[in-house]
């Protein structure tokens, strides 16, 4: 008690005897804690030339003058390590249900600084605090990772990821927007680690002050967690007893020691390599002559053909497309790829897909590109009988990785001579990249054979504005675009409903798909090979964790010779595969196409399937 405390409650001795008791009891009870406290209200030592004493005297006075207040405090720090503690890592869980539960790791907590001496216990508090601090970040991090990717954040591979983000944010709001969000991300995490560790000191000090309340309240808390977990209560389908953060601390340290040991894993998995050795003059022997165009459109994936709210819709198209393609003289046949991601990272699809590897992080993906592998496309360049090309739309920087895909010319957006304007994220529209296509490679007359890799990125989310189908001959150098993105929707508006989330992505793979049919229809001849697919799945805000990770793949020709090697797949006729048609890995159609049309196409195993 303070001196000038004491001096208020002189004339009553009575009070006085009772305080100097209180705090000989206090010093006894823990001896070490001069100056612990400055706001928590625990009992101040005397002392007049302890340095502590005047920030304890201030801390009890203003407890004494403002006891509510300390109370307030105390509840919201209650409050926040509960939130801390209960909060789910995927936003489909964070309903009401999920606060109503009991943490076992508050209780634990609890028991072990009961038992603790008190230097070791501040130490505790404070590392459990920051360590809480973590974990509440660590559940934001899986919130969006979950929405976005539909997998939790991989804290050993996922770090390069936010550089991606970063860049994503600047290409569709600016980089004034990119740099505030930034900055606010920063402001939360150390808000976070800052406000978690000053509440668990706090509760700290008040479950030590009140032991003798503190100790039976733990003792029936456990027991009430042991018989809701022994009886499965539960409460809005969510058990009562909650285990939530130790689980995602086991999980998350399972993903870590799996992660550090993948790069050996994959090192073995990439030696592994059947057409390593292939002579040139045996590569794709069955596509000589052919022009062969690999194109990938962004998030084009099962749900578009059999999500029952789209897929009547980009079913029309498809169909129209078969008509259309059929009066030209085409045939195609379809299937389904299970790519190794969904939602987003799109390099990994194409990666997997290239090198007949299963690309599913970015330490895999780092070390394929920096390797040797023998690739889809750079089978063509290894055969010399292609010139290789690459129009990558998506590409606004140096792109060092390119040269796994074993491409003569990349044209990225620097390079197409666009000078329309963005579309949202989207840099140049995708008529305008197949019409490039066509100016700077396939139309140029008496050119050889092309191989070309072309990136569709119109259908990339946000999905607004998109852009809309106009004249082959009105493209030019996309001016004609600035009014189509004038008159396109905000993307903000469209984000607010996510039924109008998943109808412009519906109309954006309608736009992709109407796309490459009509440049296929006007600019297709007798050695078209078209192999069209998706890299993944949309985010889940679209697929509503449906239809898992499959895309559709097609491969179109006018030559029947060129679907004939293929007819023992069992892929179904058409651009539409029907909800039966076979379902491959995305890394194992390397070698299926390299054998299809090598010399000497056989019989091959069959490939996993899901």
């Amino acid at each position: 008690m303070s001196l000038w405390t004491r001096s208020r409650q002189l004339p009553n001795t009575d009070n006085a005897s009772t305080d100097s008791a209180a705090v000989q009891d206090a010093a006894a009870r823990d001896d070490a804690d001069v100056g612990e406290d400055t706001t928590a209200g625990e009992p101040a030592r005397g002392g007049s030339g302890d340095s502590g004493d005047s920030g304890e005297t201030v801390a009890t006075a203003r407890r004494d003058k403002h006891p509510a207040v300390a109370w307030v405090i105390a509840a919201l720090a209650a409050l926040l390590v509960l939130f801390a503690l209960l909060l789910p890592n995927q936003l489909t869980r964070l309903t009401p249900g999920a606060f109503v539960r009991i943490p076992v790791e508050g209780i634990f907590g609890a028991a072990v600084l009961l038992t603790l001496q008190p230097r070791a216990r501040r130490v505790a508090a404070v590392f459990a605090g920051a360590g809480l601090g973590l974990l509440t970040v660590l559940k934001l991090l899986d919130m969006g990772f979950y929405s976005f990717l539909d997998r939790p954040f991989d804290p050993v591979l996922d770090w390069i990821l936010f550089d991606d983000a970063e860049a994503f944010l600047r290409d569709s709001v600016g980089r004034g927007g990119a740099i505030g969000a930034v900055v606010g991300v920063v402001v939360v995490v150390l808000a976070l680690l800052v406000l978690m560790t000053l509440a668990v000191v706090r509760l700290s000090r008040l479950v030590v002050r009140h032991s003798a309340a503190a100790t039976p309240a733990i003792l029936v808390l456990g027991t009430a967690w042991i018989t809701c977990t022994a009886l499965g209560v539960q409460v809005g389908g969510v058990p009562v007893a909650s285990t939530s953060t130790a689980t995602l601390v086991k999980s998350h340290v399972k993903q870590m020691r799996a992660g550090l040991n993948d790069e050996q894993v994959f090192a073995r998995e990439a030696r592994i390599d059947a057409f390593r050795d292939t002579p040139a003059d045996r590569l794709l022997t069955g596509l000589s002559g052919k022009d062969v165009i690999f194109v990938f459109i962004e998030s084009y994936g099962r749900s578009a053909v059999q999500d029952p709210a789209m897929a009547s819709q980009v079913g029309a198209v498809l169909a129209d497309g078969n008509s259309r393609l059929r009066a030209a003289g085409f045939s195609s046949r379809s299937a389904f790829l299970t790519s190794p991601t969904t939602g987003g990272g799109s390099w990994l699809a194409h990666s997997t897909f290239a090198s007949g590897l299963w690309i599913e992080n970015e330490g895999r993906y780092r070390s394929v590109t920096s390797s040797d592998r023998l690739t889809l496309t750079g089978a063509f360049q290894e055969a010399g009988r292609w010139r290789t090309v690459g129009i990558m739309p998506g590409v606004t920087r140096a792109w060092p990785e390119g040269r796994l895909y074993g491409l003569d010319q990349i044209y990225d957006s620097r390079q197409l001579g666009y000078e329309g304007p963005k579309f949202s994220w989207t840099p140049v529209p995708d008529q305008y990249s197949l019409s490039a296509f066509e100016r700077l490679e396939h139309g140029k007359p008496g050119r050889e054979p092309l191989m070309a890799s072309i990136i569709l990125t119109s259908s990339h989310q946000p999905w607004a504005p998109i852009p809309r189908m106009i004249g082959w001959d009105q493209v030019g150098d996309g001016s004609v675009y600035h009014s189509i993105e004038e008159a396109g929707k905000d993307p903000e508006e469209v984000w607010k409903d996510p039924d109008n989330v998943r109808t412009e992505y519906r109309n954006a793979i309608e736009y992709s798909l109407n796309s490459l049919i009509s440049y296929v229809e006007k600019y297709g001849n007798d050695d078209t090979v078209l192999v069209f697919l998706g890299d993944h799945q949309p985010v889940p805000t679209v697929t509503r964790g449906e239809l898992g990770r499959d895309v559709p793949i097609s491969i179109v020709a006018r030559d029947p010779a060129v679907l004939d090697r293929i007819s023992g797949w069992g892929w179904h006729d058409g651009l539409k595969p029907g909800p039966k048609a076979p379902v491959w890995r995305m890394d194992t159609f390397r070698d299926r196409f390299l054998t299809a049309y090598g010399p000497k196409p056989g019989p091959v195993p069959s490939p996993p399937t899901r």
